[in-house]
């Protein structure tokens, strides 16, 4: 099963853009920071993420303040040129 699930603050936007099959289209940067157990032993973890939201997310993305914390949730695949992973998040629960 290919499915992520994130708490993460939202630190970049990009422009609104629309997919050639005309659905709305975000790029966002995602930043996790957390400690966690690695064979017993504590360790930190800091990680930007690329991210996508393509669809009926995006209204609610867009709406999200930079710097807002949440529970995003997703998948992970290829950019098309195959260099990267990117999180394509589908649903996010936001942190107040």
């Amino acid at each position: 099963m290919n499915r992520l699930v994130l708490s993460a603050q939202l630190v970049e936007r990009g422009a609104l853009r629309y997919t050639p099959a005309g659905l709305p289209a975000l790029d966002l940067s995602l930043k996790h920071e957390s400690e966690v157990s690695e064979n017993g032993q504590p360790r930190k973890v800091s990680v930007e993420i690329r991210a996508l939201a393509i669809g009926d997310i995006v209204a609610t993305l867009s709406a999200l303040a930079l710097g807002s914390q949440g529970q995003f949730a997703g998948f992970l695949a290829s950019s098309r040129n195959g260099r990267f992973l990117r999180f394509h998040v589908t649903s996010i629960d936001p942190q107040v």
